[in-house]
Parts: structure tokens; C-alpha cells; sequence
């Protein structure tokens, strides 16, 4: 495989890999500097790290990315979907694992440095330089990589968080080494007492290990929480790509050849047995079935198929043997084109701003400029060089923000701690952020609303026609077929006669047994039972090719069972119809009642899916919701969600198959169904896992109320910080002070983040 591969540009367009980047105001830099650029327009995405570039004249991909590399960042082609990269690569360092050794191993050894601070009796001889040694590797190697994001922005004229976190750390280690070797801090038998008195110190026997080593494991845990959450953002189109079959049973010169599915090409035939997996678009050219397309279409019944019908790669074959001609592989299926919906609708979601990060472009200068400024105003006013280097490490230590990095994360995990109690997981605070917008949710119909499976709802016999003895002589009939259709008759015969289970149970308990038994492709089934030798179950259709007369009032029934969407079953003998068996996907119990509390919630519900207008229109009805949108494609779900938001609505998509996995990763806000498809899953921002539509509620519930706590943090460690700002500059405020308020606010965020555990769901 050649190591050259041409740059993915469609339309003057490119797509960056973007590395490097620690914080939301780094993709902001990023996509600063790219539209500076003479006919460029950059969007920086810090959640997936990618930059999408159109750009126009004579702008390169090489000079788009030497502009990334000279802002201080890394930028790249990102390799295919799936795809691998160059013969010899080496296998790419796991950044996730590598954060989460930095803050084990950074913890382990701050821990004993802060209790031997905080309780003087433990100070035996000699503590101070225990300390020093312990926390000598959490400053400088576990806060490398603020370090070294500090020294990239220092290098490009820009401070971020980093910044502050790399000065206040550096800054109180410094003083310590100046205290322990050139001042009284390293005598033996010094003892250092946790005060809270507030008065003015030269600080030459006052050590702040403590307050460095702390801070660098706080820090080093928000960071990590947030890698963790970030690395989800790829899994939506590496699950959808794993969807399809691996390997096809090809036909060459009459026999069968399994060859890897990416082998096969455009005309190749090959054949799909029942339960495989159709390998990719084609067009039926043997055989007739029942193909499993709900993942696809939404589509809650099976599609009947014959020679020279199309069926859609990744779709199940649910009957008989089919042998299909390819016409559409590789990049160009459907599935592909999928993929490609989810990787524009990720790209294209803006990145959320975090506050701290906002905040910090002002916030950060600041500081540094205050810090510097109490240094010349105390040397200036003959305080010594000692007193005004204390106060302005104090100024930095109790700006330096400890709770800004636990506010969003210690929220995040009581939240989805208690989120996923109660069936719901939060992938991270961008979610949160969307919830407190969206005014509109999009509820997909099957299996969200729904069930999802077929269900025998109503049983309709004949004029002197027994309802009992019509669903037991059809029951067992259907009890020979495998179609979804007729398991679900099958599993109300057997539920009426006591039998319960699987069809397998019912064939071999309650109901009679079956002869003769014929499966008319597309339209019923025909055999004898119970002494009927002539039994007819299926459509109308098959009814009158039998010569069955149809009463009138059987076909009223079959009318108006249709016009609600549902499916009717007809079931005759002796040559007349004797009654109809109506099967539909039921309306799950809660689902009327959750979309009354999205209402409560200031949301507007709107069903959205593939099936049949009838059949959306009647299950609107039932749970109330006013605007319907029915036989939609998976690309147009997207179309949906997008006009949605062009009027000026905020949305939130509720779904739980692979055609509504686009559309999740399009909405501002994406909610699966947990019992729905792994790709739906990853390409939404919360999990549901009850499957249970009162799940989305409580969701929405509990992620405002997460993103309230998050916001209540962040105002507080402002307070605390920027309330002790002046007492440091005045000099009223020691380190050892300035670190113990620090302590505070984190306490103070840490507890009001542990209120998210009382959240309690809808009743």
C-alpha cells in the first residue's frame, strides 16, 4: 500500500486532524488564525478534533496547515474511516491511558504531601523534605503538560488556563525551594501549623508544597475526565462501519466462494441465506423473502422481496435463500453514504464554548498583570523583596483555579453517576449545554414510541364465527413460519390458550399441530390443522386467489384496521374467510405520558419516521402529538432536523436505529434508546438505557439540573478567587492562607455537586 495518498478535497474543501489542542479557546485560536486567511472559512471543532476548511484562490491544504502548525498546534490529514495506516506505522500512543497513569501516579504521591500540611502533629523531623521529594514529580512531571502548553502560548503571545495553572504551581514550588534552602524552612524540627490567621509574613519559613502538588492533581483530573468523554467522538462511524457483513458467499461458475466483502464487485452475484446479512446493494436475481430493512427505513414489518427487487446492504434476510447481483460496493452503498451523514453532522456540530475558558481570556491576563503589579508596588514601598514576592505568589495561588477545573467535572460525575441509576448516560457537558436550549424534540416512531416488534392487538370474527377458535386454528398455522408477522399471531393464540413462551413452546404445547404446510411468498400460508384440510391465513389477496368468499364485513375490517396503520391478517377455510386477525406495532405504556411532560418541559414534540403515513398518523393520535412526518429516508431525517433548525428551533432527536444514527449527530441535542442500535448510541450525546421513552424526560430533567450545578460551580470559584484577589495584593493573604481558601471553594464545589444525587425521576 503507498504511503502517498491524495488530500480529501471535495469542492475546494479539506478536513484537518488538529492536535495539541488542551481547552475550547485553543480551537477558537486555531480558527482564528485560519480565517485570517484571504478566502478561507475555518470551523474548529474541539470536541472531535477536527478542522472543516473551504477555502478558495490560491490557498493550499500545505499552507492550511503550516498556519495550524505556526499557531502552536499539530494539523493533519486524518486517516480513512476505518482504514489503516501506512505498511510499518507504529501503533498510535493511547492518550486516554497515558492521562490516566499522570493522575494515579501524581495522587499516590500528593496525598501524603497535604496531610502532612494540614496536621501539624504528623510533621516529625525532617517532613519538609519528605514532601519536597514527593511533590517534586507531581509539579514537574505530572504538570508537564500545562507546562508545555504554557510555553507554546508564551511562545505565540497568548495565555489560557495553562498559563495560570503553570505560573501559580511553578511560582509556589519556587518559593518553597527558596524557603527550604536559603530560608528557614529547612531547619530540622520545623514545624509548619495550618492557620487561618491573615497577616502580613515575609514567608521565608513557610513551605507550599501542598498548594502546587494539589492544585497539579485537580487540574490533571478535570483534563482527564474530559479525554475520557472525548473519546467517544469517532465511535458512531467506526460502529456503523463494522455494521455490514465481513465476508460474502460469491458465485463462481456455479459454486460458492467466500471472499472478504471488500472483494466483491459491481455484477458479482452472490447469495444470502436465511439470518445472513445481505452484503451489500444489489438487486435481487433468485429467490423470494422477507428482508429485515427497520434499521434502514424505520420500517417496523419485514419488506417482501423478489427477482428484481433492490435490497440494501446490511439489511437481514428473514426467509428464504436469495441470490442478489451486486450493483453498488464499497464508498458508494448506502450504508457508506450513512457513514458519511454521521461524519458531516459530528464535524459540523459547533464546539460548546466552556465558561472557564471564556472567562480565562480576560481572567488570565489579569491575574499576571495584578501578580507583577503587587510585586512592584511592595519592593516600591521598601516591604523587601521577601514580603512582596510572598504576595504576589499569594495573588497567583488564589487565582490559580483549583475548583474551575473540579466544577465541571465533579458535576459531570454525580450527574451521570446518578444517570445511569436511573437508566440515562451523559457523554459529556456539551450535551448539557443543549438541553438548556432545545425547544423542539424529534421522536423517531419504531421502537422509540413504539415497541418495535409486531403484536396481536385485536382479534375480529365472522358473523357465527368464534374469536377463540379463529386465533387458535390461525395461531397454529402462522406457528410453522418465521416471519415477524406471524410469530406475533402466533404468540397471541398461545398467550389466549395459556401457553405463553416462544413460538417454539406453542408448537409443541397448547396448539394443535400442523400437515401440509405451504409458505406463499409475500402473501400467507396455507396447510391443514385440526381437520381443516383447506386453511388459508394471509393477505386479501391470497384469500380470493384460494376462491375464498370474503364477506362484507370481513372486508370492512380489513379496511379499517389499514387506515390506522395496522396490518390485517385474513383467516378462512371451507372456502370462506372466517374473520381477521389485526397486528401492529403497539404504543409502549409510558410513551403518552412522557410526551405530556416534554410539553410541561416547554418542548414540542413531533414524530418522525420511515413507516407509512397511516400508520404514523394513527400513533400520533394515540400519544398526542399534533405535527407528523412519515416515509422519510434516513437522509432525509437529516433534511427534517436541519429545516427544523433553519426555522430557528433548538432540537432535540429521539431515536434508537441505524437511520436515525444522522439525525441524532445533527440535532443540538441526539437521545438513543438503549435498546436500539450501537450505532444509534454513539452518535447521540445521552443514552437511554430503560428504553423507555419517560427515560428522555427524566434525561432532560437531569441534565438541566447537571448544567445548573455546573454553572452555580463556576460562579462560586470566581467568587471565592476573585473575592480574596484584593486581600492577596494588599498582602493580607499568605500563601498557606491563599491555598486554604482554594481548598475551600474546592470543598464548597465538590459539595454542591453531591446535591445531584438526590435527583429523584418522574414518578
Amino acid at each position: 500500500m503507498s504511503t502517498a495518498r491524495p488530500l480529501p478535497v471535495a469542492a475546494r474543501q479539506i478536513e484537518l486532524a488538529i492536535g495539541g489542542m488542551t481547552c475550547a479557546s485553543c480551537a477558537a485560536r486555531i480558527e482564528k488564525k485560519l480565517n485570517r486567511l484571504d478566502g478561507v472559512t475555518a470551523t474548529v471543532n474541539y470536541a472531535t478534533e477536527k478542522a472543516t476548511v473551504r477555502y478558495a484562490g490560491d490557498v493550499t491544504p500545505e499552507k492550511l496547515i503550516a498556519t495550524v502548525e505556526q499557531t502552536g498546534y499539530t494539523a493533519a490529514l486524518p486517516p480513512p474511516p476505518g482504514g489503516s495506516g501506512p505498511a510499518g506505522a507504529t501503533e498510535p500512543v493511547d492518550e486516554l491511558r497515558v492521562a490516566r497513569t499522570r493522575l494515579w501516579v501524581a495522587t499516590a504521591l500528593t496525598v501524603p504531601v497535604i496531610v502532612l500540611a494540614m496536621v501539624p502533629a504528623w510533621q516529625f523531623t525532617y517532613w519538609q523534605w519528605l514532601s519536597l521529594t514527593l511533590a517534586a514529580p507531581v509539579v514537574v512531571w505530572g504538570g508537564l503538560p500545562f507546562h508545555r502548553a504554557a510555553l507554546v502560548n508564551l511562545r505565540h503571545g497568548a495565555a489560557t488556563m495553562d498559563t495560570l495553572v503553570s505560573l501559580g504551581t511553578l511560582a509556589a514550588f519556587g518559593w518553597s525551594l527558596w524557603a527550604l534552602f536559603l530560608g528557614d524552612a529547612g531547619t530540622p524540627g520545623m514545624t509548619h501549623p495550618f492557620t487561618l490567621d491573615i497577616g502580613r509574613t515575609d514567608g521565608a519559613g513557610n513551605i507550599y508544597l501542598e498548594a502546587a502538588a494539589g492544585v497539579t492533581v485537580f487540574i490533571l483530573a478535570g483534563r482527564y475526565f474530559e479525554a475520557r468523554a472525548k473519546r467517544t467522538a469517532g465511535s458512531a462511524l467506526r460502529a456503523l462501519l463494522e455494521l455490514g457483513a465481513k465476508d460474502v458467499a460469491v458465485l463462481r461458475d456455479g459454486a460458492e466462494v467466500r471472499i472478504p466483502v471488500d472483494r466483491l464487485a459491481v455484477g458479482d452475484r452472490f447469495v444470502v441465506r436465511p439470518g445472513e446479512k445481505v452484503a451489500t446493494d444489489g438487486m435481487v436475481a433468485e429467490g423470494t423473502s422477507a428482508v429485515d430493512a427497520s434499521m434502514l427505513t424505520g420500517e417496523s414489518v419485514p419488506v417482501e422481496v423478489a427477482p428484481g427487487d433492490a435490497v440494501v446492504g446490511a439489511t437481514v434476510n428473514a426467509g428464504g435463500r436469495l441470490v442478489v447481483t451486486a450493483t453498488r460496493v464499497g464508498a458508494d452503498t448506502q450504508l457508506a453514504q450513512m457513514a458519511k451523514l454521521v461524519e458531516q453532522a459530528q464535524t459540523g456540530k459547533a464546539a460548546v464554548q466552556r465558561l472557564a475558558d471564556r472567562i480565562s481570556g480576560v481572567f488570565v491576563p489579569i491575574v499576571i498583570a495584578l501578580a507583577v503589579g503587587t510585586l512592584g508596588f511592595w519592593i516600591g514601598n521598601g516591604a523587601g523583596p521577601t514580603a512582596a514576592f510572598t504576595a504576589a505568589v499569594a495573588v497567583l495561588i488564589i487565582a490559580c483555579p483549583c475548583a474551575l477545573g473540579l466544577a465541571t467535572p465533579t458535576a459531570l460525575l454525580v450527574g451521570t453517576g446518578r444517570g445511569a441509576q436511573l437508566g440515562i448516560l451523559i457523554k459529556g457537558p456539551e450535551a448539557l449545554e443543549s438541553t438548556r436550549r432545545i425547544d423542539t424534540v424529534v421522536l423517531d416512531k419504531t421502537g422509540t414510541v413504539t415497541t418495535g416488534r409486531m403484536t396481536l392487538v385485536d382479534v375480529l370474527p365472522a358473523a357465527g364465527q368464534d374469536a377463540d377458535e379463529l386465533l387458535r386454528l390461525a395461531g397454529a398455522l402462522e406457528a410453522a413460519s418465521e416471519h415477524p408477522i406471524a410469530r406475533a399471531v402466533t404468540a397471541g393464540a398461545g398467550q389466549r390458550a395459556g401457553a405463553g413462551g416462544d413460538g417454539a413452546g406453542q408448537r409443541a404445547g397448547a396448539l394443535p399441530a400442523v400437515t401440509g404446510f405451504t409458505n406463499v411468498a409475500g402473501l400467507g400460508v396455507t396447510g391443514s390443522v385440526d381437520g381443516h384440510a383447506d386453511l388459508v391465513v394471509g393477505r386479501l389477496r391470497l384469500l380470493r386467489e384460494r376462491g375464498l368468499a370474503v364477506p362484507e364485513e370481513v372486508e370492512r375490517a380489513v379496511t379499517a384496521a389499514q387506515a390506522k396503520g395496522r396490518t390485517a391478517v385474513l383467516a378462512g377455510w371451507s372456502g370462506r374467510a372466517r374473520g381477521v386477525l389485526v397486528v401492529a406495532d403497539v404504543v409502549k405504556p409510558t410513551s403518552r405520558a412522557a410526551i405530556d411532560r416534554f410539553r410541561a418541559l416547554g418542548l414540542t414534540p413531533v414524530l418522525l419516521t420511515g413507516d407509512n403515513t397511516a400508520a404514523a398518523r394513527a400513533v400520533a393520535d394515540e400519544v398526542g402529538v399534533a405535527e407528523v412526518v412519515a416515509e422519510v429516508l434516513p437522509a432525509e431525517k437529516v433534511a427534517v432536523v436541519t429545516r427544523l433548525q433553519a426555522e430557528g428551533r433548538v432540537v432535540a432527536m429521539v431515536g434508537d436505529g441505524v437511520n436515525d444514527a444522522a439525525a441524532l449527530a445533527q440535532a443540538d441535542l441526539g437521545l438513543a434508546m438503549g435498546t436500539g442500535t450501537d450505532v444509534a448510541i454513539e452518535a447521540s450525546d445521552l443514552t437511554l438505557v430503560r428504553g423507555d421513552l419517560m427515560a428522555a424526560v427524566d434525561a432532560v430533567r437531569l441534565s438541566r439540573r447537571t448544567l445548573r450545578t455546573i454553572r452555580s460551580n463556576l460562579f462560586w470559584a470566581f467568587a471565592y478567587n476573585v473575592a480574596a484577589l484584593p486581600l492577596a495584593a494588599a498582602g493580607l493573604l499568605n500563601p498557606m492562607i491563599a491555598g486554604a481558601a482554594m481548598a475551600f471553594s474546592s470543598v464548597f464545589v465538590v459539595a454542591n455537586s453531591l446535591r445531584l444525587r438526590g435527583f429523584r425521576p418522574v414518578s
